[in-house]
């Protein structure tokens, strides 16, 4: 069998953080789609799942390698509802629990003219 080589580019840019909501915007693009030409779902989930988890770390905290206590994300949930081709995805990222030992976080994710595209929760616990 010959080797298949596949590549790919996942970005983000987050546009409003606060400490009870993240938004994040995603554009659609080639590095991310499936073969069909619509996204990816494993791209749909990194974007939730990373969007969450800036919640999860607060505004006061920028992701650093190594960090300590980072919130690692120890279940997750998608549905996944739709798909795109092109355009831009949007998360929202809110609390559901707000615990001191487990965060568990609702990540909404929309395309265009709002269409529900993905509803991801995910469980967050700091890492030791």
């Amino acid at each position: 069998m010959d080797r298949i080589k596949i590549e790919g580019k996942i970005e983000f840019e987050v546009v409003e953080q606060a400490p009870e909501q993240v938004v994040a915007e995603m554009p659609v693009q080639a590095g991310i789609l499936n073969p069909y030409g619509s996204v990816n779902a494993g791209a749909i989930l990194w974007f939730a799942d990373v969007t969450a988890t800036i919640l999860v770390m607060g505004p006061s905290t920028p992701p650093t390698e190594g960090m300590a206590g980072f919130p690692l994300c120890i279940t997750l949930n998608a549905n996944f509802i739709s798909n795109q081709k092109d355009g831009t995805f949007r998360a929202v990222s809110t609390f559901v629990k707000k615990g001191k030992n487990l965060q568990v976080v609702r990540t909404i994710v929309y395309g265009k003219s709002d269409r529900l595209i993905a509803d991801v929760t995910t469980n967050h616990v700091a890492a030791k």
